[in-house]
This record gives structure tokens, sequence and C-alpha cells, in this order.
């Protein structure tokens, strides 16, 4: 186990169920590259009785591989790992009967079997009958023996939940167990660095998740001895880079129709607070229909993008937004570039265009460590909802934009404004003017019991001047990194 960064609550939970005595059904989901298959090999290394992985739906020469590569590929797994005679199976139904023919040779007394299949959604092709021969394996068979632990991962999060935890048919109900495998915290980061290391200030591990996001397999690419520029020029700028086919290989391997799904994160990419269903229907030029909600559903379940219901309005304002770090830096640099220079972030990191874009993924970084913001704030305890909010202006009254309102039940909203600099946060005149115009506009939404505390969340601190005392609290990125 020591090979592993965190996941400490994934991991006993995988001992428990191995150590329960009775038949586990355990699906674990999340998205692509997030370290699924990691977590299993090391929690549960030394205890799998057989293990299969699917064939990825599209190799590198586009082809599409379909019900007899799959098969085939599934009975070398059998052969490889003790199966006896059998003939290569046509169907799911005599490949899943040769796999329990397997297990039963390898049977021993009180002794657990792990079936570990990766990447199962892969398996279903299309007309394949492979859920119907999944499901008999496990209600027929599986479900009966005390010593099975049943684990199957998939990245293609919206058919893990439709076809196993959310399954409305044979399966419904028949999971015993389900995790839901997120990113690395920016804490769970600096441990990853520290253990291949990486020297790396809690500066720049920020500024790489805004680029690769808390991404395991990505940060695996980077290299010590290199700073964060020459690893990002590697990982996307240089001839031959690691990543800069990724976004591509991302969706293809993940949904059956990845040119409409980046249709709608592309467009989500093109605002930070992003769209309502209907403006991204009326945008993409996608019918109203039941197809549009199961790609929103798709990419929402993926972890690409993010429902949330801005500041003051109802759950039919239902808006959308693109949260993964990774897709939101692709599209900023990388997309309709037809030519990229190999030192390009070298060359530009100090440029206006990276000051800015930092602003904007520092923002995205403190949604995705909300809690942490919250911690800070004493208010982990407290019932509360985040959001944006937007004004538009007219021309007697200037608009305004929050990015993360935090409104808590004990009738206060926490006005959080994001900063990422690299040195302590002077608060000027103007900005005092901007804040101040800000919450006289925020008082009109709110109930006169209501409080409003401006929050500074920056990376250095808060200078202490005249105009500095309109804020309530300071947010450091010490606080992100606290484990408590």
């Amino acid at each position: 186990m020591s090979h592993i960064v965190g996941r400490e609550k994934e991991i006993k939970e995988l001992y428990d169920l191995y150590n329960s005595g009775k038949a586990e059904f355990v699906a674990i989901y999340g998205r692509r590259r997030v370290g699924k298959t990691f977590l299993v090999d090391e929690a549960l290394k030394g205890k799998i009785a057989f293990r299969h992985a699917g064939l990825s739906p599209i190799d590198g020469q586009n082809h599409r591989n379909n019900l007899k590569e799959q098969l085939a590929h599934f009975f070398f797994s059998l052969q490889m790992q003790g199966l006896r005679g059998g003939k290569h199976p046509s169907t799911w139904m005599e490949a899943f009967y040769l796999l329990a023919q397997l297990l039963e040779s390898k049977k021993k007394a009180d002794k657990r079997q792990v079936v570990f299949i990766d990447e199962l959604p892969w398996l279903d092709t299309p007309r394949s009958g492979f859920i119907t021969a999944f499901e008999g394996f496990w209600n027929t068979w599986g479900c009966h023996r005390d010593n099975l632990m049943l684990v199957v991962c998939g990245s293609a999060s919206s058919w893990m939940l439709d076809n196993l935890i959310n399954n409305h048919g044979g399966l419904y109900g028949r999971t015993t167990y389900e995790i839901k495998l997120h990113p690395f915290t920016l804490s769970e980061c600096e441990e990853f660095f520290q253990k291949n290391g990486i020297r790396m200030s809690r500066y720049d591990i920020v500024q790489s998740y805004m680029i690769i996001g808390g991404i395991p397999y990505y940060l695996g690419y980077l290299k010590k001895g290199l700073s964060l520029a020459q690893n990002i020029d590697r990982l996307f700028f240089a001839e031959g880079a690691k990543l800069h086919d990724e976004y591509d290989r991302l969706f293809a391997s993940v949904f059956s129709k990845p040119e409409q799904m980046k249709k709608i994160v592309q467009l989500l990419g093109e605002r930070r607070m992003g769209f309502s269903r209907k403006e991204i229907l009326s945008k993409t030029g996608m019918d109203d229909c039941g197809a549009a909600t199961k790609m929103l559903k798709a990419l929402v379940a993926s972890d690409f993008i993010q429902p949330y219901v801005p500041f003051g309005k109802s759950t039919r304002d239902l808006h959308y937004k693109l949260k993964d770090s990774f897709c939101l830096f692709h599209m900023k640099f990388i997309r309709g570039q037809k030519e990229l220079e190999p030192d390009f972030w070298m060359h530009n990191v100090t440029s206006p265009s990276i000051n800015s874009w930092r602003g904007f993924a520092f923002e995205e970084v403190c949604f995705s460590h909300v809690n942490k913001i919250k911690q800070a704030l004493g208010i982990l305890g407290v019932s509360s909802t985040q959001s944006g909010w937007v004004v538009k202006g007219d021309e007697d009254a200037e608009g305004a934009q929050l990015d993360l309102l935090i409104d808590r039940k004990d009738n206060v909203v926490n006005m959080c404004e994001m900063k990422f600099y690299s040195e302590p946060f002077s608060v000027s005149k103007a900005y005092h003017a901007k804040l101040v115009h800000r919450q006289n506009l925020l008082v009109g939404q709110l109930p006169r019991k209501t409080v409003i505390q401006p929050v500074l969340v920056t990376t250095e601190g808060l200078v202490n001047n005249e105009y500095s005392g309109i804020f309530q609290n300071t947010v450091t990125l010490d606080d992100f990194f606290d484990n408590r």
C-alpha cells in the first residue's frame, strides 16, 4: 500500500467488503484517468482470482472494436488465468459460463475469490447482448457464492449509473456497494509530488491543478528536476507531447457520440457562469429531446460539467458550467492552434494573457475546494449552498458578476472574491468602490435579516491598508492544503 496516495476511505471500504463473508458486487466509477484501476490493484493486491479489461471502443487506427474482438480478448484472459479446455465463445452467455467454470476449478475452501472487470462499459458493444448475459451470470450464479467479490470499473460513468447502480431491470438493487472516485485534492497532489521526489511550491501546485486538475494519471507524467513551466511544455507543447491529443482520446474512449459531447463542452467553456439547458440547445442546434438530456447527464456523471442554480433563481433555471480544468486549459491554449511553439509556456509564463487565465482558473480551483473555504470560515457544520450570480447593467447602472456566493442558513451570505497573486493582495480605492457597488446590488436581493460578509480567497494573504477592512475574512493557499 506504500505506492498509493490518499484514498484511505476507499481502501478501507474495499477491505471491509473483502472481509464481509458474503457475495459482493462492487461498482467503481469516475472520470477517466482518475485512478480506479490503480486503486483496485493496490487495495486488493494478491487477492484477484480473475481480471479482465475491456478493449477500448476505438483503437489507434480508428477501428471500432466489436463483439468478436471483445469476446476473443475475454477468452484469452480466461486461458491466461487458468482455463483448461473450452471453445472460443460466440456469445457473452458462453463467455460468462466459461468464467464460472474457471472460478469453480480454482475454488478452495473458505478462500475469497475476487473477480475484477475493468472498463466494463467497453464490453457492451451494440447488439452484443452483454447486459443480459452479465445479469444472468450474477443473478443465477454469482450472488449465491458467499466467497465471491465481483468488482467492476468504468470511466463511462453514465453507463455505470444507468446499467448497474440505477438499473430498473434484472440488475435492480443488485450492486452491493458503489464507489465514485474523485480527482485528488490539492493536499493529495502535494503528497503525490513529495512521494515522487518532485519539489514544487504550493503556489505552483495550485497552478498545476489549474492545468491538469488533480488527475493522478496526468500528475504521473511530471518529471522531477524540471520546473512546472518546463513540465507543461513537455506535456502539451513540445513535439510528441504526451497530452497534446489527450482531449480527443478522452471523449472518444468514454462517449459513443464524442463530437456532440465536445460541442457542449466547448460551448460551456466560452462563459465562466455557463448556460441554461435552453441556451445550450439553442446555441448548439440540438433538438429538445431525451437525447440532449442524456448527454448532459452523461457529462455531469463523468465530472466534466456541473449543474447549479444561480443565486436567487429557482430549480427551473438550472445552469451548467464546465468544471474540468484539463478541458478548460486545452480549449484556452491548445484547441484551434495549427502550430504550437515548443517552449510556449516558458516564453509566455508572465504574459498578460496567461496572468488573466490564472485568475479565471483559480476560481475553478476554489469551486472544487469550496469545503476547504467553508472549513477555514468555520462553517462546515452550517447548512449552506454555493453558486454564482450575474447582474446585467443598463444605461444608468453598472452590472456585476459574483463568482462565488455561500448562502448560509444562519442568515449570512459570504461574498467571496478570488484573487490569484504571487504576493499579498492589496485593496485599492477603485477596487474598494467596486466591492461596495456589488454589495449594494446584492443587498437588494436578500431578506433584511441577512448579513453580507465579504471574504477574500487568495494566495499569500491581505495587505493591511485603509481599504482592507472591507473583507471580514481572508482564506489563503495554506487553508486549501489543510488536512483536517
